[in-house]
């Protein structure tokens, strides 16, 4: 992207591109605010990427009290179903009950208050079941003979994150990624920011307010902005999911507690695989290079094989990633225990500036609504909020608008899109469709054979894709499109990452 020389001018600069930068970003460009967002990296390329890839309440929050997350949490999840089909889709999870554990009493009171905080259209309620006889209880222990299923959702995060950043271009948005802020100082009630790109190139941002939502460096970076700012302290809490190949047959999830309080989530992920996680380890690394660690490869192994009748080695991982959750520090001595949700601090000392502290991917639409309900009318914007009724990009399955069909009648959308590319594969269709729910039309625009798709650069993986992913996704490297536009990385032949980033940089 070559920078303009003149000076940029917008309403609202955000910092940050993960899910809660582009969440804000959407909804404030949407209520007709000039928007610019910058991202030092890729988009998702943090902790917006590195989670238990669910859109749920958070049952675990129960015994903290968090009653008021939870509930917005579970709103938030059917609002989020529907406005996103494609990427996320209801699950169920088998909750084995191990004795000497959490009671079978206690249990059921806690799936009772999650199956009745919220008003539920699209997800079934919980029920006990007997795993002798129930298919989940195949793969488990002999000794574990009871247990319990409730819902939750499942989402694609690093792509729910690029769906918001399409979104808000769509409504007039300025979306730049690769492009660090620099610097930014307070002058005459604005911000003037310094921008730039991966190529040196600088540009000056004049904004009249501007939105910190760095994630695990907001609190450094509200403090290089406004010295006088009290601040938040952060937590970061890191955790760290593995990938073994497939250990069930079936499409429910499981959640494993452990003696040590902790709860972990065995997942059913990319059809051939089990993604297993999380841990909660205090982080004082480095940011930028954050890594699983042997312990938690083997902590995890350990607690699953509690479990499941098969034995989880740490020689059976086949690929891990960690993240680095900011957590806004309530004084919880063990990380577990530490809120989930989140702050938003307004500044008017000289210039507007809203930092954005902790939360979770479940509860960013609401975030970014609260944040620019607070934002928009300092601005002399009293536009009404508007997010909650909309689809994101591709997600209108069935029509303009949001609809309980759209989730529930999904595999109805895949198959007619198979029958309309029936001179493509079923299963690229089918994850096409679930990629790029109408989108699709775009990515195969004019095409009507697979000559004319372009170069296989690897198997399913056709120059046609790899080019809409760079036009309209902000797609640049061969892990911008393996690892977080998809998850092709797990399934294509050794040396394809390889052979995409000479493509790409022969192809620019």
């Amino acid at each position: 992207m070559n920078f303009p020389q003149e000076k940029k001018e917008c309403d609202v600069l955000v910092v940050g591109g993960g899910i809660n930068g582009v969440g804000i970003a959407r909804d404030a460009a949407g209520r007709g605010l000039s928007v610019i967002l910058c991202e030092k990296d890729d988009l998702a390329s943090h902790t917006s990427s590195a989670s238990s890839k669910l859109i749920h309440g958070g049952l675990r929050y129960l015994e903290y009290y968090e009653f008021n997350l939870v509930r917005k949490a579970l709103i938030e999840r059917e609002v989020l179903m529907r406005s996103a089909p494609h990427i996320i889709s209801p699950l169920r999870f088998v909750m084995p009950h191990m004795k000497g554990l959490r009671p079978v009493w206690m249990l059921r009171a806690g799936l009772f208050l999650y199956d009745h905080l919220a008003r539920r259209e699209l997800l079934p309620g919980s029920n006990a079941i007997d795993l002798r006889k129930h298919v989940a209880g195949v793969a488990l222990k002999p000794s574990l003979v009871r247990g319990f299923m409730y819902s939750d959702g499942w989402v694609d995060d690093a792509r729910l994150v690029v769906l918001n950043a399409m979104h808000a271009v769509e409504k007039g948005a300025t979306v730049m990624t690769r492009t660090t802020c620099v610097s930014v100082i307070q002058q005459d009630g604005k911000w003037q920011a310094q921008l730039r790109n991966a190529a040196g190139d600088t540009m000056v941002v004049q904004a009249r307010s501007l939105v910190n939502a760095t994630g695990s460096w907001s609190a450094q970076f509200q403090q290089d902005c406004v010295p006088q700012a009290t601040g938040k302290t952060l937590r970061l809490i890191k955790g760290s999911h593995i990938v073994v190949k497939r250990l069930f047959d079936h499409d429910n999830a499981y959640i494993f507690q452990h003696p040590d309080g902790r709860i972990v989530f065995a997942i059913p992920y990319e059809k051939d695989f089990t993604l297993i996680g999380t841990t909660d380890l205090d982080y004082r690394g480095d940011i930028n290079q954050v890594a699983i660690q042997q312990e938690e490869i083997d902590y995890l192994c350990e607690l699953t094989s509690l479990y499941f009748k098969q034995p989880i080695l740490p020689a059976d991982v086949v690929w891990s990633y960690s993240g680095v959750r900011p957590l806004v520090d309530d004084g919880a001595a063990d990380a577990k225990a530490i809120t989930r949700d989140y702050r938003l601090e307004l500044d008017q000392s000289a210039a507007l500036m809203l930092t954005v502290f902790g939360g979770k991917i479940t509860t960013f639409r609401k975030l970014a609504e609260e944040a620019v309900d607070m934002l928009a009318p300092l601005l002399g914007n009293h536009s009404k909020s508007w997010t909650a009724n909309a689809c994101l990009p591709g997600g209108d399955i069935f029509g303009t608008g949001p609809d309980n069909r759209a989730v529930l009648e999904f595999g109805e959308f895949e198959r007619a899109m198979q029958q309309q590319y029936a001179w493509l594969p079923a299963s690229l269709v089918a994850r096409y469709a679930h990629a790029y729910g109408t989108k699709i039309h775009q990515l195969l625009d004019a095409c009507t054979c697979l000559d004319e798709m372009g170069e296989a650069i690897a198997p399913g993986l056709y120059v046609r894709e790899v080019r809409y992913l760079m036009q309209y996704e902000w797609a640049r490297t061969a892990t911008d499109i393996l690892w977080r536009r998809s998850k092709l990385g797990l399934h294509l032949p050794p040396g394809t990452e390889k052979k995409l980033a000479i493509w790409i940089a022969e192809n620019p």
